[in-house]
């Protein structure tokens, strides 16, 4: 059985500030470590259940926090930026699952640590079908097109809870509960871990009992509106094909093929950032 893993970071239990998820900073080397942790507790709790074989997609920055010696499992890792599908590329229809682990909440979220929604230098609000989605609904567009269930969330309270829309029946495990976008209350990381290891656990003896877990779903035409910071970024983004300006920053993505629309999302997203970036 194979399972993919989408490994973010602001997620994980411990981690407040942007100083301890970016390469260079003074603890960026504690928080990978902490990361590190949550994503081999999914490992090793789904290998305990049964998967063999594991893809680990690291979705976070420059999507270089991971280190390949350091993963359970002998898991497979894809880093590095730019990759076709971002923070989806490796999902095929193949795997049994997906586990979005150490997920944040959106953009604009109440109390939510760390919340942004792909960019914060670019994106104030992303909406897929009228309502308000993160990442894990961005990302599930992808999911949906390959047929693969979510099978596990875990990241803040909110994370979570926002992540209800596109995978009800996932296990959801909560790590931490955030009190603004600056501050948590945590678990302690062995307890994070073994509530990771337990719900990855339970996530594949549900899929090998044959339990009917149902790939994300979405009404079709699928219309992705993204709003930006300014109006210039849309204007830039009105130059990849199939993008229609709805209002002076938004732009609407809309069609049945949900995998295009993930990859023209993916290339406004790029656009604006790097115009953001200057």
């Amino acid at each position: 059985m194979k399972l993919f893993l989408s490994t973010d970071f602001e997620g994980t239990s411990g981690i407040v500030a942007w100083e301890q998820i970016i390469e260079g900073k003074p603890e960026y080397e504690q928080g990978r470590l902490l990361l590190t942790c949550e994503v081999n507790a999914v490992i090793s709790g789904a290998q305990e259940a049964g998967a063999s074989l594991f893809v680990v997609n690291d979705a976070h920055h420059f999507m270089r926090n991971l280190h390949p010696q350091d993963l359970a499992g002998e898991a497979t890792l894809i880093s590095g930026r730019y990759k076709p599908l971002y923070m989806m590329e490796g999902l095929d229809s193949s795997f049994a699952g997906v586990c979005f682990v150490s997920y944040h909440g959106s953009i604009g979220a109440e109390r939510a640590v760390l919340c942004h929604t792909y960019s914060p230098a670019a994106i104030w609000e992303v909406r897929l079908n009228g309502q308000v989605v993160g990442e894990a609904g961005i990302n599930a567009l992808v999911a949906a097109h390959y047929g693969v269930p979510i099978v596990l969330v875990s990241g803040d309270d909110v994370a979570v809870r926002e992540a209800e829309m596109v995978a009800p029946a996932a296990e959801k495990i909560v790590v931490k509960h955030s009190l603004g976008r600056f501050a948590a209350a945590h678990l302690h990381p062995t307890k994070a871990c073994e509530l990771l290891y337990a719900g990855a656990r339970r996530a594949v003896e549900r899929l090998r009992c044959g339990e009917p877990l149902a790939p994300p779903s979405f009404t079709l035409p699928v219309r992705l509106e993204v709003t930006f910071l300014v109006a210039d970024m849309a204007d830039i983004a009105c130059s990849v094909r199939g993008v229609e300006r709805t209002a002076a920053r938004t732009v609407c993505l809309s069609g049945d093929h949900l995998l295009d629309i993930y990859r023209q999302f993916v290339a406004v997203v790029m656009l604006a950032r790097a115009f953001a970036e200057g």
